[in-house]
């Protein structure tokens, strides 16, 4: 997850992370991350460039929603791949996290 890219405009960041969102590169991800949502009233992440999301990467973003949620401010995943949907929908993951 070293080629993320994070972007501020006002408060709003826009986060792109590259490759897979597994159980190795999750925490290195959530740290990286966390030291950035100071001051964020809306999260979106880019997943144009998301290989691949495991269990592991699908806590991350539950938690990290009701985290915001929790201090108004709101999350939202864009550009997600089909193979991806297809794992969120089948969990129902849409119902709790914004997905566009």
């Amino acid at each position: 997850m070293s080629n993320t890219v994070f972007e501020m405009n006002g408060t709003t960041l826009t986060v792109k992370p590259v490759g897979e969102l597994n159980s190795m590169t999750t925490p290195d991800f959530e740290e990286e991350l966390r030291t950035h949502l100071s001051g964020v009233s809306n999260l979106i992440v880019d997943f144009e460039n998301v290989d691949y999301i495991s269990s592991a990467g699908i806590r991350l973003f539950l938690g990290l929603n009701q985290t915001l949620k929790n201090r108004g401010a709101e999350m939202k995943l864009i550009h997600v791949s089909d193979p991806i949907m297809s794992i969120f929908d089948l969990i129902g993951f849409q119902d709790v996290v914004t997905v566009e």
